[in-house]
């Protein structure tokens, strides 16, 4: 019961009181609160007009939902190299635009940041939207903005598994009034919530089912107040375990842009090689320390593993823009993020830790790296 049902709600509406708080600790006008982060991806997109045969500009390292929701709406995902911030390169963003270039899409992966400001200057140039994927990085900042503000857009996930989770939600934050009514009807069938009677709404324009609902939008709002607490738990236990690897001669750790504060969600760091990096998180695993990923074979995370994007494989027939502008992505070189991802070990900060259990893990990891 997102929408309506005013009599039998007695006056509770959690998904708006969640969308205001949201607004204000993003320092934005408007939140749209959605069934997922896929959903929110999906949702902005198409606020901003975006549809067939647009192009999209993504990274080659992110989850699959990013294609996914470029795809949904017909647009085409043009995938480009990451650097050392792990995300888009901005050389490469430059050198993949077309006159079907619509949207750049950083995808701030594993807390941290994407090179806002020149990706900024690359969208205002071309005048293409700039989208912030910050699904991996709520909390995190940049030029003293949250993540996600940024942009012209900006997309939250709170899964399971997020800094702060709803069980299942998503959220799109805009200072763009249009986008705000774009979202709020194309999420909800195109409804246009006038009135009381939602029966009697009219539909402007298509729409779909991506309502997030009033009970996960409770869950929510008490996750939302613990935020800040969250944050400063996951920096708290970052630092130890940053502090314990940083004199070690064959780590180094991913660049964070200048004036950027991650979320503190992962700590990330490259070794020597990617052989180096493939035995080190074997042995990590070994050794008891849990929740880290080499992200160079995962089937969910690095364009590599992506057969069904590649080969495009639907129970649908994907519309003809797809299959005419799609890149060969079989034959396409991404060498450069390669040898940035195939160094490249990520390891989850978990909230539930005590301050023995982080000690702990921070020796195992000492003992595992130091011996590579």
């Amino acid at each position: 019961m997102r929408y309506g049902f005013d009599g039998m709600r007695k006056g509770q509406w959690k998904a708006l009181e969640l969308e205001k708080v949201l607004s204000e600790k993003m320092q934005v006008k408007h939140t749209q609160l959605v069934s997922s982060g896929t959903a929110a991806l999906t949702v902005a997109l198409a606020s901003a007009g975006i549809g067939a045969g647009d192009e999209v500009i993504m990274p080659t390292f992110t989850f699959v939902a990013s294609f996914e929701s470029i795809l949904a709406i017909g647009a085409v995902p043009i995938l480009v190299d990451v650097d050392d911030t792990l995300a888009l390169s901005p050389t490469a963003v430059e050198n993949a635009i077309t006159e079907r270039t619509r949207v750049v899409m950083p995808v701030h992966m594993c807390g941290s940041m994407a090179d806002l400001k020149a990706l900024k200057a690359i969208c205002d140039k071309h005048d293409l939207l700039l989208l912030e994927d910050a699904c991996q990085s709520i909390g995190g900042t940049f030029e003293n903005k949250p993540l996600g503000s940024y942009g012209d857009l900006g997309c939250f996930s709170f899964d399971y598994v997020k800094t702060i989770t709803c069980g299942e939600g998503g959220a799109i934050i805009t200072n763009n009034d249009t986008y705000k009514v774009n979202a709020d009807h194309y999420s909800d069938h195109g409804h246009d919530h006038a009135g009381k009677d939602r029966g009697a709404e009219t539909h402007p324009f298509l729409g779909y089912n991506f309502r997030i609902s009033e009970l996960h939008a409770a869950v929510g709002l008490a996750q939302v107040e613990r935020l800040d607490e969250f944050l400063a738990i996951q920096k708290k236990n970052y630092t130890v375990l940053r502090e314990a690897l940083q004199d070690l001669p064959n780590v180094e750790f991913r660049r964070v842009p200048e004036g950027g504060e991650e979320s503190y969600a992962f700590l990330t760091f490259f070794l020597p090689d990617a052989d180096t990096a493939k035995k080190a998180h074997g042995e990590l695993g070994k050794a008891g320390v849990d929740a880290c990923f080499y992200w160079y074979d995962n089937n969910w995370h690095y364009y590599r593993e992506w057969q069904h994007l590649i080969e495009k494989q639907s129970l649908g027939k994907l519309p003809k823009e797809i299959h005419e502008q799609l890149p060969d992505y079989s034959k396409s070189d991404f060498s450069a993020s390669d040898q940035w991802i195939g160094r490249t070990v990520s390891c989850l900060i978990k909230l539930g830790w005590s301050e023995k259990e982080v000690k702990e893990r921070a020796r195992k990891m000492v003992g595992v790296l130091s011996k590579l």
